[in-house]
């Protein structure tokens, strides 16, 4: 990652923290994944050699740029759904000033993951309305791969709202689980091979 998409990716960072503190309504916030996060997850879908990405939640596009320039690297393809159509253009326009491509679908993060080919998915990453997460959980197993990875944003700063999801992925045979302090914590699980 060069320079420059470094400090366009500092200036979204800034720009979504002060939107945040000003705005009121939560649904209205950009609710950016914290740089430290971002960066592990960007390390994270590298390591991997992650060929399909999906996001679900793509507010301003902070995180969707991250994971677009880590398939860049791996010659992979990032998916990202957020249900909100504006949103959606905002990070549209930041994906073209940082010189990077994504597909961004608006639709609700659940009802797209049903339409994913089963195990066509390498890395999961969930930053979106944690409510609806156990709801989603049969397409989440469907559209991992086998040893596929789920990340999950919020898992401390939200946890009470994130622990249904983690008892569910703690219940399931075969996956494994662990909680990460980065960022606002997240919970990462490997689907099991």
């Amino acid at each position: 990652m060069g320079p420059d998409l470094r400090r366009l990716l500092a200036e979204l960072h800034e720009e979504g923290r002060r939107h945040d503190a000003a705005e009121p309504e939560h649904r209205r916030r950009r609710r950016n994944l914290e740089p430290d996060a971002a960066e592990w997850l960007w390390w994270h879908v590298q390591a991997v050699a992650a060929g399909r990405v999906v996001e679900i939640g793509t507010s301003n596009g902070y995180s969707t740029i991250w994971l677009a320039d880590a398939v860049a690297a791996t010659n992979g393809v990032l998916t990202s759904v957020d249900v909100d159509a504006a949103a959606q253009d905002v990070a549209a326009a930041h994906l073209l000033r940082a010189e990077l491509t994504a597909e961004l679908v608006t639709a609700d993060g659940g009802a797209w993951l049903s339409t994913c080919s089963p195990g066509s998915v390498d890395v999961l990453f969930l930053d979106s309305d944690r409510s609806r997460y156990p709801a989603w959980w049969p397409a989440v197993q469907a559209a991992l791969r086998p040893g596929g990875s789920l990340v999950i944003d919020n898992a401390i700063s939200h946890a009470e709202e994130v622990q249904p999801f983690a008892d569910l992925l703690r219940a399931a045979p075969g996956w494994v689980t662990a909680l990460s302090p980065l960022g606002k914590g997240q919970l990462l699980a490997v689907a099991p091979s």
